[in-house]
């Protein structure tokens, strides 16, 4: 069911699972370095050593956000000699959320930055 199927004055179930799903989506994508993971991602598949230099983080960073990642099924990995590399399991679907989100971002300003609850200032 999508999100926005039907607005009503309680949720039903099935809209109740979809606000979850989305929520876990979010979530899932809610870390920077996550996000810059996936732009990265964007741009075709990348081992973590690759990873780590073009982002400049460490590599357990990388690999903690990337097993993130493929627990949400955002991503996935095939052996190559030693090691793994890593692509987007949903490029298209990826890159509309990317663009959605700046497009919104777009809309609403410094709003979402400046956030009390989940802006830059926020408490962790």
């Amino acid at each position: 069911m999508a999100i926005l199927d039907e607005l009503s004055v309680s949720a039903t179930p099935d809209e109740t699972a979809a606000s979850s799903a989305a929520a876990c989506l979010f979530r899932g994508m809610s870390d920077p370095s996550r996000v810059a993971i996936l732009r990265h991602l964007l741009m075709g598949e990348h081992n973590v050593r690759e990873l780590t230099t073009h982002l400049n983080l460490a590599q357990s960073t990388v690999s903690k956000h990337l097993a993130c990642l493929r627990d949400c099924g955002l991503v996935d990995a095939r052996p190559v000699a030693r090691s793994s590399v890593y692509r987007l399991t949903h490029p298209d679907a990826v890159l509309k959320v990317f663009t959605a989100a700046e497009e919104l971002l777009a809309e609403t300003g410094d709003k979402v930055r400046l956030c009390p609850t989940y802006g830059e200032g926020a408490e962790a």
